[in-house]
């Protein structure tokens, strides 16, 4: 135990105190002689962190030298988590403002976790440049990772969404948007696809903001009055809602490092960046605002199918897509199937007049773009722009370049491709996996 390393000019009481914390998780307030609060900290284990400065270590590390020979007495806080923990620790800096906490009263480049208010849905957003206005700051926090986990950990709680898209309740065009990761999860409540109406989804948020200022308690007997509220109404799957998120609050009890906890990146795309990304790197006039993709799948015996999507203004626009029985060639040929597809699919706009897409995504590599440009060239029909994106390593083909371009991995205009891409090989395997449930019927 490092308690036995107090320096000899500590209190005997002041060593007492300290051998005889708790080992829950919770806030620590360190104080001088004068009573006054000079620093502020949490841990996951109070007594294995106090006793920590107290250590021949401590007393040298550049960190701490200058605090530790000021410390007169120590009190406690325990919580339920260390996500409380670590809350708790923020919210006493900011209004203690510690002589030794100092360096996070105003440093805007310490993390805060931000609720953009200003949004008919609300985006939780970890950030170091706080918005002037328009917003809800909490913190600022001493730890990004730690800051990144708790956010994780309440986001199974509350369900809110931490994307950068910019959601408007009354655009039709949001019903159509594939949800990310999260909703498939069941960590977020999808208002990008409007499952969850504006007024349901703010009152989320004010339950998580009841959270982060210390109103846990209240916060629970609110929602077991309003589930059972609910169940009496017989809204069943409402009041089923209220006590998941009674239990998961109630379960928040972690222990260990709330670094564990941070959520791997989540694919998402902001599609006003992506669409502007497309422009700067391909030298476009403007925007590609409608992009189509193309890819091939196939069943088992050999039977080839191909899906085509389409996006509007970087969204999925389902009315827009279109599957294909290839007709045309025997057994498996990606390359000839591409040349089907994609003339069947322009002569058609061309005998009806309407207008081509943008651009033309055709996922695969080198040789399913030549297969599309040959298409074009024997039907004689100028192509938009036609690019191809390859799985193994994302590389972007693009016609008459021999070396394939490498788009930056955390790129806008990736991110849109990448999800162009993926949508139509979910609905091309969508398609096989209709045909082969009929297939096995009809046998």
């Amino acid at each position: 135990m490092a308690t036995d390393a107090l320096p000899s000019e500590a209190p005997g009481d002041l060593r007492e105190k300290v051998r005889e914390l708790p080992t829950t998780s919770g806030v620590y307030l360190m104080k001088d002689t004068r009573g006054r609060v000079i620093y502020v900290g949490k841990a996951v284990n109070l007594k294995s962190r106090v006793s920590s400065y107290f250590t021949t270590a401590a007393a040298a590390d550049r960190r701490t030298v200058d605090l530790v020979p000021e410390i007169a007495d120590v009190d406690v806080l325990e919580t339920e988590s260390e996500v409380d923990a670590l809350l708790l620790e923020a919210r006493l800096i900011k209004d203690i403002q510690p002589k030794f906490n100092q360096e996070l009263k105003d440093d805007k480049t310490f993390p805060y976790l931000e609720i953009v208010t200003g949004e008919d849905f609300p985006r939780i957003e970890f950030t170091r440049t706080p918005r002037a206005k328009g917003a809800k700051l909490y913190g600022p926090f001493a730890s990004a990772k730690q800051l990144r986990g708790a956010i994780a950990v309440l986001q199974k709680v509350f369900k809110f969404r931490t994307c950068s898209l910019d959601i408007d309740k009354n655009d039709e065009k949001w019903r159509w948007f594939r949800p990310c990761l999260l909703a498939s999860i069941n960590q977020c409540t999808a208002p990008c696809n409007l499952r969850i109406s504006k007024e349901e989804y703010r009152d989320d948020i004010r339950r998580l903001r009841m959270f982060l200022d210390g109103k846990k308690a209240k916060l629970l007997r609110e929602l077991r009055a309003d589930m059972l509220a609910a169940s009496e109404e017989r809204k069943f799957e409402k009041a089923a809602r209220i006590r998941d998120e009674i239990q998961a609050l109630e379960d928040l009890n972690l222990r260990g490092n709330l670094e564990d906890h941070v959520q791997p990146e989540v694919f998402y795309i902001d599609p006003r960046k992506g669409m502007n990304g497309l422009k700067k790197i391909f030298g476009l006039a403007e925007p590609p605002r409608r992009i189509e993709g193309i890819d091939i799948a196939h069943l088992q015996g050999g039977e080839t199918v191909a899906s085509l999507v389409q996006f509007i203004d970087g969204l999925p626009f389902k009315h827009g897509y279109k599957r294909y029985k290839i007709r045309t060639v025997e057994g498996v040929d990606d390359f000839a199937s591409m040349r089907e597809v994609v003339s069947r699919r322009f002569r058609r706009l061309q005998q009806e007049g309407e207008s081509f897409p943008d651009l033309l995504l055709i996922d695969g590599g080198k040789g399913q773009l030549n297969a599309a440009l040959q298409a074009f060239a024997a039907i004689e029909i100028e192509p938009p722009l036609v690019l191809s994106l390859a799985k193994r390593e994302e590389e972007v083909f693009v016609p008459g370049q021999a070396e394939p371009r490498q788009l930056s991995r955390h790129s806008y205009a990736l991110r849109l491709l990448q999800y162009v891409r993926d949508e139509a090989h979910r609905f091309a395997q969508s398609y096989h996996h209709l045909l082969r449930r009929k297939s096995t019927f009809e046998e």
